[in-house]
């Protein structure tokens, strides 16, 4: 009888044991399991409870329990590591950071569009930018000839984010006539690529003294302008319209410091008339493929220069703003003979260094 009552109260038997156990082992599996689910880090990969969590991974591929939890990604510091010790989460090269600009860099531009004021200077830039290969600033920062002093820092922190296949561009046409640019751009890269649009230089005269004129509608005559005597036809080149048509007194100045090879010169006639040609001639200089073709361009007889084409992007067609395509006030024809007549000597000067006919005579 007293075996019967120890046997009764002693340890129990193997199978209760086993079933006790895994009941138990049961209980702490769920517990742990629930335990995680609260506790876990959300879809960010930070933990909203823990400084260092850790995620269960999802079922195995036999579907028959959950793999081995591992640490969670947390995008900052934890309290254990230093903030220098996690890594930065990398995004693909197109993305945006909320609105933030096109992930690239601020580099110092490649290419300037430098000259000449009313020559076209800001048609090439908006037909430019529709390349994808090239990012350009739309305002002039007159870098070189009224900023310089401002530092190299100030002037790329104003140029646009660019990748790597990308080029810089810019475009301020005050450059080609002043007499520090050529040096002050050279200094900065002596491989910078220049681009100059040209224009005849008694026509782009008159639309400088058109645009002056709306400005300041008590300022003299043309004529007065133009000429110290006209009867004796000696023409004005202290007047700022006048002088920045010898175009060859200009470039003597910057082939100084950068090789003819260096500098491409756009007729400003033949991009009103063959928009796609002279767009052709400009990518081939800055060395990307010929992305911009006829296909793009439309003539708008109203302004008498040829626009942009729709994009999808675009509600409407993109022209050059009101102050572009600006009727010329009448000049004598007289003056205008003058004129070209002063200038000839300066343009054939000019064909015969860039090795181009304009065709102003």
């Amino acid at each position: 009888m007293a075996y019967r009552v120890l046997g009764r109260a002693g340890p129990p038997q193997p199978r209760r044991a086993r079933r006790l156990l895994f009941a138990f082992t049961l209980s702490l599996s769920c517990t742990y399991l629930c335990y995680n689910l609260l506790c876990c880090c959300d879809d960010l990969g930070r933990s909203r409870l823990l400084g260092a969590p850790r995620c269960l991974r999802g079922p195995s591929a036999d579907g028959q329990k959950l793999q081995k939890s591992r640490p969670c990604d947390p995008l900052g510091p934890t309290p254990s590591a230093p903030a220098a010790a996690v890594p930065r989460p990398r995004l693909p090269a197109s993305s945006n950071l909320s609105g933030s600009p096109r992930l690239g860099t601020k580099r110092l531009p490649q290419a300037l569009i430098v000259g000449v004021k009313k020559g076209g200077t800001r048609a090439v830039l908006e037909f430019i930018r529709v390349h994808p290969d090239v990012r350009a600033l739309g305002t002039e920062p007159h870098f070189f000839d009224r900023n310089y002093g401002r530092g190299l820092d100030w002037y790329r922190n104003l140029m646009p984010r660019t990748m790597e296949s990308q080029i810089t561009l810019e475009k301020t046409p005050s450059y080609f006539v002043t007499q520090e640019a050529p040096r002050r751009i050279f200094n900065m890269s002596r491989d910078t690529k220049l681009i100059v649009v040209v224009r005849n230089p008694v026509t782009r005269a008159i639309s400088d003294y058109t645009q002056t004129l709306s400005k300041k509608p008590d300022i003299p005559t043309f004529e007065g302008l133009s000429f110290r005597n006209r009867t004796l036809g000696l023409v004005d080149v202290s007047w700022n319209a006048i002088r920045i048509g010898l175009y060859v007194l200009h470039l003597e100045s910057w082939l100084q410091y950068f090789p003819l090879a260096q500098i491409h010169f756009v007729s400003g006639e033949r991009l009103i008339t063959d928009p796609a040609g002279e767009m052709g001639r400009v990518q081939d200089f800055l060395g990307i493929k010929r992305f911009i073709t006829d296909k793009h361009f439309y003539f708008n007889k109203t302004k008498g220069f040829p626009c942009l084409k729709k994009t999808e992007s675009s509600l409407l067609p993109r022209c050059l703003g009101k102050s572009k395509g600006r009727t010329h006030v009448q000049i004598d024809p007289e003056v205008i003979d003058q004129l070209r007549e002063f200038y000839r000597p300066y343009n054939i000067k000019f064909y015969e260094t860039v090795g181009q006919d304009f065709r102003w005579e």
